[in-house]
């Protein structure tokens, strides 16, 4: 076998044997998946490497449309304070119970520039196995330029700055996908089950919680009346039946000297009654 066939061969084992010993390590559980137990420097390297890289690559093919319009930052300003700051934190704002426990540690915005295609990219595609969303699959590019152009002037603000901003932005709104105040959520579905309601010939489920349980207590009450009045039925003693009389036999002779018996005639009480009287 001639040298390169060799060197071929002995790169292709190594590969192999690398391969399986990868395999048979993931296997094992010895590795620590805690995000509380930090990567080797090594690991850690790579994997900073690989995802600067990865991002570069596919976001210099973006084309940055013009953001020197301060309302699409004053816009973008009311989703990150919606959805970002949890981890990448606010103007004067402590590390957050969110951003303590991520690792890698997402950055913090305030402090830390952001090139303004490498944040529109993050936001929309997100980063695999770092805590970071892909928020385009709710958001829209319109609304995700907004944000990647508030993180441009994040770093400059202070915290009444800031504040001005957010209160300017029109709050949390990207047109899908953003959730509402309590109130909305509740208005929804009472409207859900009034539409369901009218498509079934029910009575909404929002309005029925309040009816129900006035008919409850009204049926409630007409079944315990009943039984009151069943078990009172039942508890008094049913009156005795009065005992017939016994018969009253009358004998009497026919002409031809035959004597009968039968029983005579009752007579009313009353009648009775009157011939005590008399």
């Amino acid at each position: 076998m001639k040298a390169p066939a060799r060197h071929l061969t002995t790169v292709v084992i190594v590969l192999v044997l690398l391969a399986i010993g990868a395999g048979v390590f993931a296997w094992s559980g010895l590795y620590n998946i805690g995000a509380d137990d930090p990567h080797t420097k090594a690991t850690y390297a790579f994997l900073e490497t690989l995802r600067e890289h990865s991002i570069e690559s596919r976001a210099s093919k973006l084309s940055v449309p013009d953001l020197s319009d301060p309302a699409k930052a004053i816009q973008g300003a009311g989703n990150y304070n919606a959805m970002c700051v949890g981890c990448h934190l606010a103007p004067g704002m402590a590390e957050s119970e969110m951003s303590k426990g991520l690792y890698p540690a997402p950055p913090n915005l305030t402090r830390q520039p952001v090139d303004v295609a490498h944040a529109f990219w993050v936001i929309k595609h997100g980063i695999k196995a770092s805590g970071m969303p892909a928020w385009g699959k709710s958001m829209s590019d319109e609304y995700i330029w907004n944000m990647a152009a508030f993180l441009q002037v994040l770093p400059t603000l202070d915290d009444a700055n800031y504040d001005d901003m957010v209160a300017h932005s029109g709050g949390h709104s990207h047109g899908g996908g953003e959730s509402g105040h309590h109130h909305h959520h509740d208005e929804a579905i009472g409207a859900g089950e009034a539409e369901h309601a009218h498509e079934e010939g029910e009575a909404p489920h929002s309005l029925a919680s309040g009816e129900a349980d006035a008919h409850h207590d009204e049926a409630s009450g007409h079944h315990h009346d009943e039984a009151a009045e069943k078990g009172h039925a039942h508890d008094e003693p049913a009156a005795p039946a009065e005992k017939p009389e016994a018969a009253t036999m009358t004998t009497h002779t026919h002409a031809d000297g035959t004597v009968e018996s039968h029983p005579a005639k009752s007579r009313d009480k009353a009648d009775d009654h009157k011939d005590l009287q008399h």
